[in-house]
C-alpha cells in the first residue's frame, strides 16, 4: 500500500519518462484504480447488487494533447505492451482481440458517444504505467478502460459526472466482445478511500459499506492468467443464466422476450431469493438444456433461438446449464444482502466468523454451480483458509487470478508467512500476495479543474 511519497515518486517518474518518449510535459495525469470483489460473483450482469472495493494499486496515464489528430499510446512496459497509434477516428475494435490499446481505445470510443454531434476529439499522447496484475481477476482492463475515456474527457475539456462514466465505461467495454455488468467500472471511479461500496444497478448507485476495524483482506493470484475476452467462458455463463430466466419466465407465463435479467425475474414473481431458489430447483432438471429442448420450451425455432440467445463468442454452445447457473445468481444475491447487513450490525466478536463464513460459501458457489473455478485457485482458497482465514474465495471473473481472505487484524504477518511457504513453495513470486485496504476513485491530477465531477 503505497505512501504519499512513494506516489509522488511515481508521478514524476512516469513525467520524466513521458518527456523522454514524448519529449515534451503531460498535460495531465489520470489514475483509475484496480478492484477486488468482496463477495457478489457474476451476479451484476444479471441485475444484482455487488459488494466490492477499490485497490491501492491503479492504472496511470500520463496524457498531453497534440496538434496531429492521432492517438499516440505507449507504455513503461514496451517489451510487454507495444506503442500503438491511430488516428482520432475511423478505427474498429476488433471484438476477440483483448491487446492492450484495445481497452484504451474502447475508453476513447465512449467518449465519443457521448459527445455532441460533429465534435471532433483532440489528438492525445498517453503513456500508460499499470500496477494492477493483468489477467488475475483484479479489472485490470476495466480500469484501463476508465482511465482512458477519463483521459478523453479531460483532453477535450468536457465535463462528465462520475455516474455517468461508470454507466458510459461499462457500455463502452463491451465493444471487445465481453458481456459484463458495471461493478467494475462503477467501483474504479464512485470509490472513496476507505470505504467498500455495495453497488446497485438501474439506477446506479454506491453505498458506502463500513468493514468491520479488526478485518484485514489478503489478495493473493493463483498465477493462471486467463483473459475473459479472449475465452468464451464469461459470455457462456451470461447466455446460461438468460436462458434459464426466459424457461422460468415462460412456465410463468411471462413474457419472457422482455425479461433477461435474473433480477428482473424475480421482481416481476415478487419472490424472495429463496422462494427463487425452491423455483429453480423445481423448474429444472439437473441434466444440461440442449437447443432443441429449450427452443421447444420457448416455443421458438432453433435458429430463432440462436439468434435471440447467442452470440459471436458462443456461437458454438450446444447446451445451458441453466439451472446450476441459477442457483448461484440466487443464492450469491441472498449472500450480498448477509454480508452488508453485518457490516452495519458489527457483531463482536462474531462478525468476521460470520462474514468469513458467507465469503466460503461463495467460493464453492462459484466452484460447483458456476464452475468458473480453477484447480489452482481452490488449492490457494483451501491453503488460505489452513493458514488461518476466516474466509476465502475466488474474486473477479475466475478460471485463474486472485483469491481475497478475510482475516483479523494482527495476523498479517503469520498469515502471509503460511501463504508463501505453502502455495508459493518458499518462491514468492513478487506482488502475488498483498494486503489491501479500501482505496481511492478515478482522478485527474491536473493544474486545470478536473472535469470528473
Amino acid at each position: 500500500m503505497a505512501g504519499d511519497g512513494e506516489k509522488d515518486k511515481r508521478y514524476a517518474d512516469i513525467t520524466l519518462a513521458f518527456k523522454g518518449k514524448f519529449g515534451k510535459d503531460p498535460d495531465f495525469l489520470a489514475i483509475s484504480p484496480g478492484r477486488v470483489n468482496l463477495i457478489g460473483e457474476h451476479i451484476d450482469y444479471h441485475g444484482y447488487s455487488v459488494l466490492p472495493m477499490a485497490l491501492t494499486k491503479d492504472i496511470l496515464m500520463a496524457v498531453s494533447r497534440n496538434d496531429s489528430d492521432r492517438i499516440n499510446l505507449a507504455s513503461t512496459m514496451p517489451e510487454r505492451y507495444a506503442d500503438f497509434s491511430c488516428p482520432t477516428s475511423g478505427w474498429v475494435i476488433e471484438k476477440g482481440k483483448p491487446l492492450w490499446y484495445q481497452y484504451v481505445l474502447c475508453g476513447i470510443k465512449g467518449c465519443e458517444e457521448a459527445l455532441p454531434a460533429g465534435t471532433i476529439l483532440k489528438g492525445i499522447d498517453v503513456l500508460v504505467d499499470g500496477q494492477v496484475p493483468p489477467n488475475a481477476g483484479l479489472s485490470s482492463s476495466s480500469a484501463l478502460v476508465c482511465c482512458s475515456a477519463l483521459a478523453q474527457f479531460q483532453a477535450n475539456r468536457v465535463s462528465i459526472s462520475r455516474s455517468e462514466l461508470a454507466t458510459l465505461c461499462a457500455k463502452a467495454e463491451r465493444y471487445i466482445g465481453t458481456e459484463g455488468g458495471g461493478m467494475d467500472q462503477a467501483i474504479s471511479l464512485l470509490a472513496q478511500s476507505g470505504k467498500a461500496k455495495l453497488i446497485d444497478f438501474d439506477p446506479l448507485k454506491a453505498t458506502d459499506v463500513t468493514l468491520p476495524p479488526d478485518s484485514v483482506f489478503v489478495v493473493a493470484n493463483c498465477c493462471v492468467e486467463l483473459n475473459k475476452a479472449a475465452t468464451s467462458h464469461y459470455n457462456t455463463r451470461v447466455a446460461e443464466g438468460r436462458v434459464g430466466v426466459a424457461i422460468i419466465a415462460q412456465q410463468k407465463n411471462l413474457n419472457w422476450r422482455e425479461i433477461k435479467r435474473a433480477k428482473a425475474l424475480q421482481e416481476v414473481l415478487n419472490f424472495s431469493p429463496q422462494q427463487m431458489l425452491q423455483l429453480v430447483d423445481e423448474t429444472f432438471h439437473e441434466d444440461p438444456y440442449t437447443i432443441p429442448e429449450s427452443a421447444n420450451l420457448l416455443g421458438v425455432s432453433e435458429a430463432d433461438f440462436r439468434e435471440i440467445f447467442l452470440n459471436h463468442a458462443t456461437q458454438n454452445l450446444t447446451e445451458f446449464k441453466s439451472k446450476q447457473r441459477l442457483r448461484h445468481v440466487y443464492s450469491e444475491a441472498s449472500r450480498v444482502g448477509e454480508f452488508q447487513a453485518i457490516c452495519h450490525g458489527q457483531t463482536g466478536d462474531g462478525t468476521l466468523v460470520a462474514l468469513g463464513d458467507l465469503m466460503f460459501a461463495s467460493h464453492k458457489s462459484c466452484r460447483d454451480d458456476y464452475e468458473c473455478s480453477c484447480k489452482e485457485l481452490d488449492d490457494l482458497v483451501g491453503v488460505m483458509m489452513k493458514s488461518g482465514a476466516y474466509g476465502a474465495r475466488l474474486t473477479g471473473a475466475g478460471w485463474g487470478g486472485c483469491a481475497v481472505a478475510l482475516i483479523g487484524k494482527g495476523k498479517e504477518e503469520d498469515f502471509l508467512r503460511a501463504v508463501k511457504e505453502v502455495f508459493y513453495s518458499g518462491n514468492c513470486k513478487e506482488g502475488s500476495v498483498f494486503l489491501t485496504t479500501p482505496g481511492e476513485g478515478a482522478r485527474i491530477i491536473s493544474q486545470e479543474n478536473s472535469v470528473l465531477l
